[in-house]
């Protein structure tokens, strides 16, 4: 399969609350039992990726499709002031937060809690996330910088995986297995 990338797009999906997983789990039951008219999130995605031609319309499908599960898609462009974080509850789209340029907001930041509700006190990588693109400054923004704010801790814990950054511009999107050495929080 080749893909031709038009804008970057990542999924995380919500695990972090009790509802969120006893929602994921009441759609796993109704498609197996035989409700398939929601979608699961890696189809969706990858249809996306393979059918959307722009950045509205991969916006339009991802906050508009029926889905199994809640997830946070984090959607840019290969414009300027084109990028979004969109909230969706399995049925529907709960918000799509977007960059504001005329009002300062040059970057959304998602870190698997709602922007508009404070994080759980465990786990809060967004105010150090944030400290750190403020400080790096939007003139100085690039792949490298962004991955050194994907680097620094809590930003980077035991449960980080992996850390992807795509350019749409340059046509390059690469993958880093992470390790957070200790000492190191475990989520």
């Amino acid at each position: 399969l080749y893909l031709t990338f038009h804008y970057p797009l990542i999924l995380y999906t919500q695990m972090f609350c009790i509802f969120t997983l006893l929602y994921f789990f009441a759609g796993i039951i109704e498609w197996i039992l035989g409700r398939r008219d929601e979608i699961w999130m890696s189809f969706l995605t990858r249809s996306v990726l393979e059918n959307a031609t722009s950045y509205a319309q991969a916006k339009d499908q991802l906050a508009n499709t029926e889905m199994l599960a809640p997830a946070y898609f984090i959607l840019g462009g290969n414009q300027t002031g084109e990028g979004c974080v969109i909230t969706r509850s399995r049925m529907s789209c709960l918000d799509i937060w977007e960059l504001d340029l005329k009002r300062g907001r040059w970057y959304v930041l998602e870190t698997n809690y709602d922007h508009w509700q404070e994080p759980l006190f465990l786990d809060n990588r967004r105010t150090p996330a944030m400290k750190c693109m403020n400080q790096t400054t939007q003139a100085k923004i690039s792949v490298e910088t962004i991955y050194d704010v994907l680097s620094t801790k809590p930003v980077l814990n035991k449960l980080t995986t992996y850390t992807t950054l795509m350019d749409v511009s340059a046509g390059t999107l690469e993958t880093f297995l992470r390790n957070c050495p200790d000492p190191c929080m475990p989520w």
